[in-house]
């Protein structure tokens, strides 16, 4: 499973905002630098942890595919500090990189790591798992999530060492402590956690972190805005567009997305659903005067060149939702 992600310049949020809503992601790293730079070299972090809102941090991951430079560190790593303990998002892709967070949780408060949840199944997400779990904290995954851990964890820790090398010391496959279907609360210190899963969406298992008192939803790979999605094979476009439905009526104020910096509801909407929807549109199209699979790859995505990641996922993607509509 290939796992393309992105980077961004971390700004106080009000500014962030600002930034997101009038500049979008035409002004991310581009080029060698969205591949070479790292904003924490003293760090296996790609970048230090960002204060979002108060009692809200995330280590915005790159950009770019997990690579020995960004030692694996291509996804948001945020967590939620509470007075009773702390909630961290993402395991990190692998032991030491979950341990260098830590590191930096530890700066920033006194309260023990309690509980830490995957996204989904895919490796930036899991597999610095056992770091956590010797930690004392408990690990929760989503059921279908637990179901990629088993099929597929010991190929991606294979193609993770073989990335990082001596960086991926430590690292080993683990089980999550505990799983849920639909939906699981957790009360600490005050703050309401709801993990949810809402529907089909990027991959098996994706859920969502929702804060309501916060109006903050910590969204994994049910949005994008700063790189263009990427789709696999068992992508369903059609159901992740009536999944998004729900995800919208949370009506949040913030959104930690899966990868890229802290916005608004407007812009993960026009990099998720609105892509979803016009590359259906197009290939229905397509579909309806006959157009071939290289008519697919050839579609207009020029709106979306700017992301990065699209140099090589774009045609991908197409394809993928041409062949998938085929069928429908």
């Amino acid at each position: 499973m290939s796992i393309l992600l992105k980077a961004f310049t971390i700004l106080p949020l009000t500014l962030l905002l600002a930034w997101s809503t009038n500049a979008s992601a035409e002004t991310a790293l581009v080029g060698e630098a969205l591949y070479t730079s790292d904003k924490a070299p003293d760090s296996m972090l790609y970048d230090k942890p960002q204060k979002v809102i108060e009692g809200v941090w995330s280590a915005i991951g790159a950009t770019s595919p997990s690579r020995y430079e960004n030692s694996g560190h291509n996804n948001n790593l945020s967590f939620v500090i509470t007075t009773e303990g702390v909630l961290v998002v993402n395991a990190g892709g692998n032991y030491l990189l979950a341990k260098a967070l830590h590191d930096e949780i530890k700066k920033i408060t006194t309260q023990p790591v309690k509980y830490v949840v995957l996204e989904n199944g895919q490796g930036h997400a899991m597999l610095g798992s056992s770091y956590w779990q010797e930690q004392g904290a408990t690990v929760i995954a989503h059921e279908q999530a637990l179901h990629e851990i088993e099929e597929n964890s010991y190929a991606i820790l294979a193609s993770m060492k073989k990335t990082l090398k001596e960086k991926s010391a430590n690292t080993k496959v683990v089980k999550p402590n505990k799983t849920f279907k639909d939906k699981m609360v957790i009360n600490m210190g005050g703050v309401r956690f709801e993990l949810l899963n809402l529907g089909p969406a990027h991959s098996p298992g994706d859920i969502i972190v929702w804060l309501p008192q916060k109006s903050l939803v910590i969204s994994g790979d049910m949005a994008f805005h700063q790189r263009m999605l990427p789709l696999f094979e068992h992508t369903d476009t059609a159901a992740w567009i009536n999944t998004w439905d729900k995800f919208a009526a949370l009506n949040a104020k913030y959104v930690i997305p899966g990868h890229g910096g802290p916005t608004d509801m407007k812009q993960v909407t026009l990099y998720t659903k609105d892509y979803l929807v016009f590359l259906r549109q197009q290939m229905a199209k397509l579909l309806d005067k006959g157009g071939t699979l290289q008519d697919a790859y050839e579609i207009d995505q020029s709106a979306y060149a700017h992301l990065p990641t699209s140099e090589f996922l774009a045609k991908r993607n197409a394809g993928q939702v041409f062949q998938s509509m085929e069928f429908e």
